[in-house]
Order: C-alpha cells, then sequence, then structure tokens
C-alpha cells in the first residue's frame, strides 16, 4: 500500500491507498514544524489500528510539502516507521509528466504540481483548479496537462483574521453563507463581505481566465472552504475535495514505470 503525505501551511493529510487506488485511510494532523517524525509515528500508528492497518501494510510513500521545515520529519518518518524511502514531489529525479510553462519553475508549491497532475487526468481539456486553502489560488492547465500559470490571492481565513486584527472594533467571525448581500449588523456585514465578495472574486477571475486563454475552461474547486463556494456560483463546475492526493497517487503511479 501506498502512503501518501501531503503537507500544506495548516494541515497535513496522511492517506493510504491500496494497489487499485482504493483510499483505506485518511487522516489530519496540525501542520506543526515542532512536530518530530516519532510524534508523528505513535499518532498515526494508533489511527491506522482502528481502521485495521499496519505500519507493515505500507510498502511506499510519497510527499508533497508547501512547508519546508516539515520535510526532514516526514522523511524519517517514511524511514523509521515504515521502511521506505519516500518520494518527494519537485525533487528532480520525480517525474511529473507535464511542463511549467512560467517564468521560475521552481516557484509552484508541490500541492499545486499534485493538482495539476490530478485535474488533467479527471477532466478533459483546459481545467483552472481553484484551491481554498491558507491561499486561494487559482492554477490554469492546458489541454496538454502543462502547467501555464496562476492567480494567487489571501485565503479566507485569512482575510478574516486581518480585519479583526487591523479594525478594533470589528470581531472575529465564522464563515457563514449569509442569506442576504446587504448586512443588517456588524457580522453580518462581515460575513457577506468575506462570502459574497469571495463569490464575486471567483465569477471575476474564471471570466477573465477564460477571455486572457480565449476560450472555455473546467473550473474545478478544492480545499477545505471548497463545497461551501462551489454551492453558492455556477462559474465552478465540479469540487473535488482528494484532488490534491488523487494527484499524489498519479505521481507516484508515474514514477514506477
Amino acid at each position: 500500500m501506498l502512503l501518501a503525505i501531503d503537507s500544506g501551511n495548516t494541515n497535513i493529510v496522511f492517506a493510504v491507498f491500496n494497489d487499485d487506488g482504493e483510499v483505506k485511510g485518511e487522516w489530519r494532523a496540525a501542520s506543526d514544524v515542532n512536530r518530530t517524525a516519532d510524534e508523528f509515528g505513535v499518532w498515526i500508528g494508533q489511527l491506522m489500528k482502528q481502521d485495521s492497518l499496519s505500519r507493515d501494510d505500507i510498502t511506499a510513500a510519497i510527499i508533497a510539502t508547501v512547508v519546508p521545515a516539515n520535510l526532514v520529519h516526514l522523511k524519517n518518518l517514511c524511514q523509521s516507521y515504515f521502511n521506505c524511502e519516500p518520494l518527494v514531489v519537485g525533487d528532480p529525479d520525480v517525474e511529473l509528466g507535464f511542463k511549467v510553462l512560467i517564468d521560475h519553475p521552481k516557484e509552484v508549491g508541490a500541492d499545486r504540481l499534485c493538482n495539476t497532475v490530478s485535474a488533467h487526468e479527471n477532466y478533459d481539456g483546459p481545467v483552472t483548479v481553484i484551491d481554498f486553502g491558507t491561499a486561494t489560488t487559482f492554477d490554469i492547465i492546458d489541454a496538454e496537462g502543462n502547467y501555464n500559470g496562476s492567480i494567487i490571492s489571501p485565503g479566507i481565513n485569512l482575510s478574516l483574521e486581518a480585519l479583526h486584527m487591523g479594525a478594533a472594533q470589528l470581531p472575529r467571525v465564522a464563515i457563514e453563507r449569509p442569506e442576504n448581500v446587504i448586512g443588517t449588523g456588524t457580522v453580518s456585514a462581515m460575513q457577506s463581505g468575506i462570502f459574497w465578495g469571495y463569490v464575486s472574486m471567483i465569477e471575476g477571475m474564471t471570466t477573465r481566465i477564460k477571455q486572457e486563454v480565449g476560450g472555455d475552461m473546467t473550473v474545478v474547486a478544492t480545499g477545505g472552504l471548497a463545497p461551501m463556494f462551489a454551492d453558492a456560483t455556477d462559474a465552478i463546475d465540479h469540487w473535488q475535495q482528494d484532488l490534491t492526493l488523487r494527484g499524489l497517487l498519479a505521481i507516484y503511479r508515474r514514477n514506477q514505470t
């Protein structure tokens, strides 16, 4: 079985795939750079037991991380607890199967490389992937599966925190979908500004992307808050929660031939 690790700025997702590509277990941990391989090992070992899995079931591993400080601990985890040398997305010897057509290809995060592979495998034609993470990113993939560029904007939680920290009288609020655009109080006004403001950004950005590339595109949403926004606008065609994990599986398979 394959252990796939997606290490983001907020969470680290661990998933176990069997040979048929079925997820046999999936768990999340906070992305803490001070957590050691031993701490990860004890934690994930207990969770695997709950899903009738053992460390001996793991025969290979692959890691994608946008937090460099986590990489050494995650590699040690794979080596010490699962007795395997992990593939690391972004390493020169790991074949991705597509071209990164931007000014500085090494700047593209490993998670977005995984999303590129997964989106091209799962959807026909050119695709825009919107990832609702710590940042909200738009990644543009052409019909051949090549990475053509991106848009990066502040994530929703970052925007809410900035409002609270920057204005003394604005409270912390939960992300909710207000029934009305016009708020009748501070909380509802903030929720509307965040929610409907992001919907408007999604609609505006996807329209501009299609105009710039000169044709229609499939728009796929992923990330923790994707379901909330996918239901709020026709600009999003599909929601796929496991897009990054599926990309990790696809990259692993491409490197076994």
